[in-house]
């Protein structure tokens, strides 16, 4: 495994048990992780692990930030690997 994919499936992992903790978190109305830094997993390649968690916790699915954010920022990233694959000398 080269080190862009072990990064990769770490930060999905991290991702998603944040979405994980978070979720404990509100329904024990405890501290939170805040939303920006939720997004900025997702940003920074966690998007698929934020997926998941959103959708296995039932977390987050009503705020149109994330509802539609976290689809909308999987579509850019599979995009930019694409290109980055395809246009790799």
């Amino acid at each position: 495994m080269d080190i862009k994919t072990g990064y990769l499936i770490i930060v999905n992992i991290v991702s998603f048990i944040l979405y994980g903790i978070d979720k404990y978190k509100a329904k024990r109305g405890k501290w939170r992780i805040s939303e920006a830094t939720l997004l900025l997993m997702a940003v920074i390649g966690g998007s698929i692990g934020a997926w998941v968690g959103m959708r296995l916790w039932h977390h987050k699915t009503m705020h149109k930030k994330f509802k539609y954010g976290i689809p909308i920022i999987i579509i850019l990233q599979v995009v930019l690997a694409v290109y980055l694959l395809t246009n790799t000398d």
